[in-house]
Formats: C-alpha cells, sequence, structure tokens
C-alpha cells in the first residue's frame, strides 16, 4: 500500500504544482494584456493619452522622477507615515481591547462609541485635524490611526470575549487569577487574531494616510496625486496610483510573511 499512497501524494502533489504555476502564468498574462491594451488605446487614438497616460508615459515619468530621487523622497515619507500609524494602531488597538476585556462594564459604556466613531467618515475629519494640530506630518499619522484604530479594538475585543470558557475556569481551578488569564491565555492564544487584524490595518493605515496628504503634505504620494491634479499632470497622477498600489502590495505580503512566521497554529 505504501508505494501506491507514494504515487497517490506525488501526483497530488504535483497537480498543486501545475495548478500554482497555471494561476501564476494566468495573472502575469492578464496585467501584460492589460498594459499592451492601454498602451496600444493610448498610441492609436482610442483613449486620450494625456488625460488617460499611458504606460509609457508613466515609465518616462518615473525615470525622470528617479533622475533627481524626487520620487524617493516622497514614495519614503509615505511609507514612513504608514509604518508609524500602523504601530501606532497595532499598540492602541491591543491596549484598547485588553481594557474593554478587563471591564464589562467599561465594555458596556465604551462599545456604542466605539461603533459609531468607526462608521464615521474619516475624511470628516481631516480638516478639523488641520485646525487642531496644524499642517505637518503629525497630523497625517493622527488620520491614518483615526481610520483603522476603532475598528481593530472592536475586532480584537469581540475575538477576545469568544475566549474558550473551560480555559478560564481551568486557570482559575489552578489558583491562578485574572491577570494570569491574560498573559498565559488570551494573549498567546489571540496571536493568530493579531496578526489577521494587522493584515487589515496595514492597507487601512495606508488609506489613512493618503487621506491626510491630500489635506496636509509637502511632500509623498498623497501629495503627489493632489499636486498632478491640479497642474493636469495626469502622467504623475497615475505613476503615484501604480506606486501606491505597488507600496500596498509589499507591505501587505510583509505582515503575511508575518502571519506564516507567527500567526499560525
Amino acid at each position: 500500500m505504501k508505494p501506491s499512497e507514494t504515487m497517490a501524494q506525488q501526483a497530488f502533489l504535483a497537480k498543486q504544482k501545475r495548478r500554482r504555476h497555471f494561476v501564476l502564468f494566468c495573472r502575469v498574462f492578464l496585467l501584460v494584456f492589460l498594459l499592451v491594451l492601454w498602451e496600444l488605446s493610448a498610441r492609436v487614438g482610442i483613449i486620450n493619452d494625456f488625460i488617460f497616460s499611458s504606460p509609457s508615459r508613466i515609465v518616462a515619468s518615473f525615470l525622470r522622477m528617479t533622475a533627481d530621487q524626487s520620487i524617493f523622497l516622497h514614495t519614503g515619507v509615505t511609507v514612513f507615515e504608514t509604518l508609524v500609524s500602523f504601530f501606532l494602531v497595532t499598540a492602541i488597538g491591543i491596549l484598547g481591547a485588553v481594557l474593554l476585556w478587563s471591564s464589562e462594564t467599561l465594555s458596556e459604556i465604551l462599545e456604542p462609541y466605539l461603533v459609531m466613531l468607526n462608521s464615521l467618515p474619516k475624511s470628516a475629519l481631516a480638516p478639523i485635524l488641520i485646525v487642531w494640530l496644524g499642517n505637518n506630518t503629525r497630523t497625517i499619522i493622527v488620520a491614518a490611526v483615526s481610520v483603522a484604530v476603532f475598528g481593530s479594538i472592536l475586532t480584537l475585543h469581540n475575538g477576545f470575549r469568544t475566549m474558550d470558557p473551560d480555559q478560564i475556569k481551568l486557570i482559575y481551578s489552578l489558583g491562578g487569577n485574572r491577570k494570569d488569564i491574560l498573559t498565559k491565555v488570551l494573549l498567546p492564544g489571540s496571536v493568530p487574531l493579531m496578526i489577521s487584524n494587522m493584515k487589515v490595518n496595514i492597507g487601512l493605515c495606508l488609506v489613512g494616510v493618503i487621506i491626510g496628504e491630500f489635506l496636509s503634505a509637502r511632500a509623498g504620494l498623497g501629495y503627489l496625486i493632489i499636486y498632478g491634479s491640479q497642474v493636469f499632470k495626469l502622467d504623475l497622477v497615475m505613476m503615484s496610483i501604480v506606486i501606491l498600489c505597488l507600496v500596498s502590495a509589499l507591505l501587505y505580503q510583509a505582515v503575511a510573511i508575518l502571519e506564516n512566521r507567527f500567526g499560525r497554529p
């Protein structure tokens, strides 16, 4: 039976490998097809390349900004603001969820307000933050934190509440207290939930940073998008959007690697 099982396993693994290669091929083919279609449409006049730009114009714009190294400044500013806001959201989210879990009364009091703040369109807060904090990087980071932090607290708190009650009884039966439940059961057992929540937060923080840069920035990819649209440099706008897509994918993949390393049982 073992030889047949080995052959079956090998056939299954080979099938899975072919499927992964097929999926990768389709992804690359679809991307190349869309880029070629976009470029040809712009060259033959189906679309106006001044308004819709084209891959070649985007590359030319990127090379110009690479030559004077300005693109690295703007990209670095956006990535820095996103990472700072992400770490703040992660820390505040875990701390807030622990505080709500530690006090059921506090949870019942604050939960409606957290739901309300989480549902509030954060773009409405940006002009107020500029008045309160000024036109600076701090405003952008606070705007980004406001986009993700309330949902993060609610998600983690709801996850904490679903902890197995039998584990709690076991800790108490062994002479433990609520601190032991928190440090030995709740937090270690919630690592997959925390990292899964981080995968959502990294994208939300990037969105919040761009919202902040739209209104309060002198550098960054959001600033380039607004500046390019104001002076009708649509190549600059499209290039910034493409770079944003790449940055978001890389940041998400970084958290996914962290999940594979620590977040899976």
